[in-house]
């Protein structure tokens, strides 16, 4: 079989540090692939005005694989700042990077696994009858739409006439605002299409029937968001009746979801979400099996092959400026672990999946995080583990 060519996008912040350890993992575990370097993120917006490059998106038209860092983000005025004094006069507008991979590639399912770790200290515990000390085991698959809802980016301050217009027939708009002067008005819409709805319901149902889950949730809002989350609900209806009968169908508001996974994490099976909502209860459920240092993420395009695989936390540049680097990379690692799944390296994935569980069940190997330590630069003074030191207890596994 020819090598692999995966590329590589180390991005800002911590994700350089996370991404190179992971590498190190692959190659450990016998995944004989070629990593080209993509360029992407802040440094580039800052001296090129771009984030996302034209020769990066080549690179992963022609590659279809990306293993992707962390980046920062930073608010419009924050952006504008700090671009290069040439570049200031050219009307640029600072856009995510990643959002724009996922537009460019049409990458609108996203995939967040969040599953706990025997022997993890930050899993999530409950108290039970008779007092008794409870750690429900959390083995959730969130489907998250990608690139539609309130990301899609179609938004407005002070909305062009036509807009204005449009919302002024709305009867609820006219009673609402209709007093509110145009400048003072700034809008971002909810775009739900029955295409993506289906793809992303679709991708819930056959990941839950494949893997054996019992249930898949739809954790909307159609109580209040009616046109959308309306739509995302009835169409799972159909779907689930016509298709996958032996699949129960759960229908959970957003507000009412975030207090039930923890009070009954362990019910829940594989939940699809729009893109905000999907966001908010992938974090939510994260946070059950140890934080952002074990969330691992996918998004992909089932019709191009087009993937790229990530963690989920962000760029953490205080932490990249570290003489040594204390963060946790098992979610960049667990990340990779998903790519494998995606190109058939399942081998390779069990491999390392094992090795990670052997390291955190014998609990002698832990980053600060999972010492529950603040961030700072001498945690690893202290007793925790480095990320080149969490990464090799890994390899000493495999």
């Amino acid at each position: 079989m020819a090598k692999r060519t995966i590329v590589s996008l180390p991005g800002d912040g911590i994700g350089k540090n996370v991404l190179e350890e992971t590498i190190r993992v692959l190659d450990a575990a016998g995944f004989d692939a070629e990593y080209v370097e993509g360029d992407i993120g802040w440094e580039f917006w800052r001296s090129e005005g771009n984030p996302l490059p034209q020769r990066t998106i080549d690179l992963l038209e022609k590659h279809k694989v990306a293993l992707f860092g962390a980046i920062t983000s930073k608010p419009k005025d924050a952006a504008f700042e700090e671009l290069a004094p040439g570049l200031q006069e050219k009307g640029l507008v600072y856009s995510s990077p990643i959002v724009g991979l996922r537009q460019h590639f049409g990458l609108d399912i996203c995939l967040r696994p969040c599953k706990s770790y025997i022997g993890n200290p930050l899993n999530f515990v409950k108290r039970g009858v008779g007092d008794v000390i409870d750690e429900p085991a959390v083995d959730v698959a969130i489907f998250r739409q990608n690139t539609e809802g309130l990301y899609g980016g179609v938004e407005w301050s002070d909305p062009p006439e036509k807009v204005y217009d449009a919302l002024m027939t709305h009867p609820k708009f006219v009673k609402n605002f209709g007093d509110t002067p145009k400048e003072e008005i700034s809008v971002s819409t909810r775009i739900f299409t029955k295409k993506a709805t289906e793809r992303i319901l679709r991708a819930a149902f056959d990941h839950a029937k494949k893997y054996g889950y019992k249930s898949v949730t739809v954790c909307e809002k159609p109580n209040v968001i009616r046109e959308t989350s309306g739509m995302m609900y009835k169409m799972a209806q159909q779907i689930q009746k016509e298709e996958y009968p032996n699949i129960e169908l759960w229908n959970t508001n957003i507000d009412a979801q975030m207090m039930w996974l923890t009070k009954n994490p362990e019910t829940y099976g594989v939940i699809v979400a729009g893109n905000m909502f999907g966001d908010i209860v992938s974090d939510g459920f994260a946070g059950l099996i140890g934080g952002l240092g074990f969330a691992c993420s996918a998004q992909f395009n089932p019709d191009s092959g087009v993937a790229v695989f990530e963690p989920t936390h962000g760029s953490a540049p205080k932490y990249a400026d570290y003489e040594i680097s204390i963060v946790n990379p098992i979610a960049m690692i667990e990340s990779a672990c998903m790519m494998l799944d995606f190109i058939n390296e399942n081998g390779i994935a069990a491999k390392i999946r094992k090795a990670v569980a052997e390291v955190i069940s014998e609990g002698k190997v832990r980053t600060y995080d999972m010492m529950k330590m603040s961030g700072r630069a001498d945690v690893v003074e202290k007793g925790a583990a480095s990320t080149t030191q969490m990464a090799d207890a890994v390899i000493a596994k495999l």
